[in-house]
């Protein structure tokens, strides 16, 4: 089952990085429940070992493409972000390091595992995946744009992604009220 979970987290990634049309240097977001994956509600299952297999196909195929990883944590600690430092030079730091029922696995895991791990309240990600419904929006750009993937499903969790793309501003087509000018 835990080879499995690798190579669908892996599925998932190839499919949204060729959707998303993602490149090097764009940070994409994960959440996860790793209760959900294992079949369990979330918050009540964390496991380390279905996060080591996660986390292991999210950073392969991060590091090939040249892409950020920024890995949500739970509700426990308001959802923060798990990210290289790299990735956000000017981002103001929050103190806290995850645990698997205080922050969850997959943030567990990618805090052990980055090479400068930093921990931060928001961030504006160019595309996401979550997991287990565990709730990404909040830290995407805007606008997100929906993805429906063939790879819709990792262990018994669903998989839910998004690429985000430029607000539309003014333009041709737009009409403005003299009343409001």
């Amino acid at each position: 089952m835990l080879k499995q979970i690798y190579f669908d987290t892996m599925a998932v990634m190839e499919e949204l990085g060729e959707k998303a049309k993602l490149k090097p240097g764009q940070i994409v977001v994960v959440g996860c429940s790793t209760s959900e994956v294992a079949g369990a509600k979330i918050g009540t299952g964390s496991s380390p070992e279905i996060a080591e297999q996660i986390f292991a196909a999210l950073q392969e195929y991060a590091k090939a493409h040249g892409l950020y990883l920024a890995v949500q944590c739970c509700e426990h600690l308001n959802r923060a972000i798990i990210v290289e430092r790299a990735a956000v030079p000017n981002a103001e730091i929050v103190n806290v390091v995850p645990q698997p029922k205080a922050g969850g696995s997959l943030a567990t895991r990618a805090y052990c595992c980055f090479s400068d791990p930093v921990a931060v309240e928001e961030i504006r990600a160019d595309a996401g995946i979550d997991i287990g419904l565990t709730l990404i929006g909040m830290h995407l750009k805007k606008v997100a744009v929906p993805l429906r993937l063939e790879h819709h499903q990792i262990g018994e969790a669903l998989v839910v992604a998004a690429r985000t793309r430029p607000k539309f501003i003014g333009g041709a087509r737009a009409v403005y009220r003299e009343d409001m000018l």
